[in-house]
């Protein structure tokens, strides 16, 4: 039951960091990056669609995307939604594919970029301290209930808090790489 909790705990945190790295895909970095139109939805016959359903993305170029819809009559519904989303990028329809052209990057837009990626990085942290209080709390009902004693509460909160900091590194080792490719890019 106790090995439960930490198992579970671990889970929980490794979900939380594969999140963190799925935000992390979004953040734009001065290259081109396909994970960047993952959130975006294009209306097609009335339902919104995700774009990586309906075409093709590739990179021919280190900042440059280019979208290839399978149906050549959704382009314009697919250039739509790029404007509409809040990616910042004006997309270049030539009536076969769009050219999404991701810019350099300024020194000052390079920071704020960095501060939103340790944002990111915060959140993350504060899932796993959600799940680790979560543990903890679990751990004390055990003690409580006579299921464990305060010896193997206390050496399974210490396994917790274990996996809890080896979790945090993991999200300061992604978020370091992430903001690197930022300011150097």
């Amino acid at each position: 039951m106790s090995n439960e909790v930490i198992n579970k705990a671990k889970e929980n945190m490794d979900k939380s960091i594969h999140v963190f790295e799925k935000n992390l895909g979004t953040v734009r970095a001065g290259v081109a990056n396909a994970a960047i139109l993952d959130g975006i939805k294009v209306d097609y016959y009335g339902a919104p669609t995700p774009l990586t359903q309906m075409s093709s993305v590739t990179i021919p170029e280190p900042r440059v995307l280019l979208i290839t819809p399978y149906d050549q009559t959704s382009i314009d519904n697919i250039e739509h939604a790029l404007l509409a989303s809040n990616l910042g990028l004006t997309p270049a329809n030539d009536g076969k594919v769009i050219r999404l052209v991701i810019p350099q990057l300024t020194g000052e837009r390079r920071q704020e970029i960095a501060k939103e990626v340790n944002k990111m990085a915060e959140e993350g942290k504060i899932a796993v301290r959600n799940v680790r209080r979560d543990a903890m709390n679990s751990l004390k009902k055990l003690q409580k209930d006579d299921e464990i004693t305060e010896d193997e509460q206390r050496n399974l909160e210490k396994q917790v808090q274990k996996v809890t900091d080896e979790a945090t590194k993991n999200i300061d080792v992604l978020a370091d790489k992430k903001r690197k490719e930022i300011t150097q890019g």
